[in-house]
């Protein structure tokens, strides 16, 4: 987090992505396809299903890029306030049009950095059934692609010894799929354009999330 601005800086992010290859790889075993998917430089939308805490993390510990994620501020509490923020994390209310966390979200993008994205704004089934607007605004505004991603496995249930983590040393599935443009190409940002911005970003993150359990012979 920058002093001046308390805007999330890359070498945050980058420490949270050395944190999270740690824990990740240390507690799991991730399987990772289709990193190469990720562009390897300029703006770029991680767009991930949500269907448990570890989702964020495990996103950090394996994408090819350090991550900036928005959080919702009810996780900035006690020590992990100040540690969300100095990995670079963006903490966003999600019950009103956060002015803050636009800008600094739109400034991870003017950057060239990756903002990670749970389009369904908070946990759930993980199925992308329910999209928020925000997904399409950023990618309408800042014209950085999307990449779609499916984490499989994070729910498994069997063998943990830890009631809040999946069991230890079980296999979680990470899969990237290709980079798309949200918008039209009219370059409107009207709320019919991110209308109509969101139901093709839904088909296609539901596009992906049905190839990747077809992948990885996952119904989870």
């Amino acid at each position: 987090m920058s002093p001046a601005t308390g805007a999330p800086t890359l070498r945050g992010a980058a420490v949270g992505r050395s944190i999270g290859i740690g824990l990740m790889y240390g507690l799991f075993r991730p399987r990772v396809l289709g990193a190469w998917r990720v562009p390897a430089s300029g703006p770029v939308i991680l767009a991930v299903n949500h269907s448990h805490n570890v989702d964020g993390p495990m996103l950090m510990g394996t994408a090819p890029r350090p991550v900036h994620f928005l959080i919702k501020k009810e996780a900035f509490v006690g020590p992990l306030d100040p540690f969300l923020r100095g990995i670079g994390q963006l903490k966003v209310d999600r019950t009103t049009a956060d002015r803050t966390a636009i800008t600094h979200a739109l400034g991870v993008l003017g950057d060239g950095g990756v903002l990670g994205i749970f389009p369904e704004g908070t946990r759930g089934e993980g199925d992308f059934a329910s999209l928020r607007a925000g997904l399409a605004y950023f990618a309408v505004r800042s014209g950085a692609p999307i990449v779609p991603v499916a984490v499989l496995g994070s729910t498994e249930r069997r063998g943990r010894l830890i009631s809040a983590l999946p069991p230890l040393r079980s296999r979680v599935d990470v899969v990237f799929g290709d980079a798309f443009d949200a918008g039209d190409g009219s370059g409107r940002r009207t709320r019919k354009a991110l209308d109509e911005a969101t139901v093709r970003i839904q088909g296609r993150l539901t596009g992906h999330l049905e190839q990747a359990r077809r992948l990885t012979g996952r119904t989870e």
